[in-house]
């Protein structure tokens, strides 16, 4: 039989003391909240950082190639994206870690829809555009279909643009552009999208890159530019400084840090965030089961003298007073454990907790844990909180057994 732990189960959890309890319930509640929380709290800054990102990504692309030049208006300069063939001149092959890569253009106009008008940019996309974003964001309607072979007066707009202008999916609109001369052109709303993203959605319509192909003159081979996805956004400086240096000279690779750099830095933020709010919870758990070990040293004084009148030495007597913090502390991280993966679930099934869409670009808390980062967070609470017990337990060394016999 272990003699000291046999000893820390008596004195905890086996205790017939009143305030014992009351102090092994208050130092067990103080790790399971801190674990709860820094779980949780873990998982919504994650959730929330992936689901912006994922968004930005959709929209635009992880990288971005377009021409190198002084031009910072939403009218692009033309890019020779295919080549004699009709195949295109970057492609995912060429690039180890790029999975898809598809062409783009934008064209600033203006709405006229009855007496309502509305500034816009008008991205043209082809046919091999990948729509798996935008359905997965689309309202009412449907996502239109473009060709090679002829036109389409089809478009997507957001609802943002759709409530400004009071439209819906079904109507038409016009769509002027300021040129030489002014264009005008005749559109059919396919069906209406929400981002969430205000930036994009108060600004963007979805519409057939042939439309702007045919406004500015550009042949059936020239766009603005490349969007390259990649697998591991983990590598995208990497491979976007790789796709910068390989292709041509006159060609510039944004990565979507680089074309939204105020989000980025504010989604940055979130990880100083995270990480205060992770070292002041480590520091409560911690504190807290520090003053129920030296609480529960004080009451159980005259068992250590007579312990050490017995024989025992300071380094068996610590052991007992360890063996119980741990003790204590792996009960704390097991509820924690089950309330904080808890509350995570819930959140990610069921959305409980609502948020602004408009200020969050979110309309819930999202939720993204993965099994490391729980093991990481469970290792660092134990290592915390055993190390910072250490010394209180020390405090068994200087008691005396004559004056702890007689302590009372």
């Amino acid at each position: 039989m272990n003699f000291e732990l046999f000893v820390a189960k008596r004195v905890s959890v086996k205790a017939r003391r009143t305030f014992s309890r009351l102090i092994v319930i208050i130092g067990i509640t103080g790790i399971a909240l801190g674990l709860a929380v820094m779980i949780s709290a873990f998982g919504i800054v994650t959730g929330f950082k992936n689901t912006i990102r994922d968004k930005m990504v959709g929209f635009t692309g992880h990288i971005q190639v377009s021409r190198f030049d002084l031009n910072t208006s939403f009218e692009n300069t033309p890019v020779q994206v295919m080549d004699t063939a009709g195949n295109l001149r970057i492609k995912p092959e060429d690039f180890p870690g790029v999975k898809t890569v598809q062409v783009f253009a934008t064209k600033p106009g203006i709405i006229s829809a009855g007496e309502e008008i509305e500034g816009v940019v008008l991205k043209g996309v082809g046919p091999h555009y990948d729509w798996a974003y935008l359905n997965e964001h689309l309202l009412t309607g449907k996502i239109p279909s473009y060709s090679n072979d002829s036109l389409s007066e089809n478009i997507l707009i957001s609802q943002t643009i759709a409530e400004r202008l009071k439209l819906e999916a079904g109507d038409d609109l016009l769509m002027y552009f300021v040129q030489e001369p002014l264009r005008r052109r005749k559109l059919h709303i396919s069906g209406i999208y929400q981002t969430g993203l205000e930036d994009l959605d108060k600004l963007y319509v979805i519409g057939d890159l042939q439309l702007i192909q045919r406004l500015n003159n550009w042949g059936k081979t020239q766009a603005g530019g490349y969007e390259l996805f990649i697998e591991d956004i983990s590598r995208l400086d990497e491979l976007t400084l790789e796709v910068h240096q390989n292709v041509d000279e006159n060609l510039q690779a944004y990565s979507v840090k680089e074309i939204y750099p105020l989000i980025f830095e504010w989604l940055s933020l979130l990880d100083m965030n995270a990480i205060v709010l992770l070292i002041l919870m480590l520091l409560v758990a911690g504190i807290n089961m520090i003053s129920a070990l030296l609480i529960m040293i004080l009451e159980r004084t005259n068992m250590i003298g007579i312990l050490k009148a017995l024989g025992a030495d300071n380094f068996r007597i610590r052991k007992i007073f360890m063996y119980n913090a741990v003790y204590l502390t792996g009960i704390g991280m097991l509820i924690g454990n089950i309330v904080g993966l808890g509350f995570c679930f819930l959140q990610d099934g069921y959305h409980l907790i609502g948020l602004d869409q408009t200020n969050y670009y979110v309309d819930y808390v999202p939720v993204d844990l993965s099994l490391l980062s729980v093991v990481l967070l469970n290792c660092c609470t134990f290592i915390v909180c055993v190390l910072m017990l250490i010394i209180p337990s020390m405090i068994v060394s200087r008691v005396s057994p004559v004056k702890a016999i007689r302590f009372k």
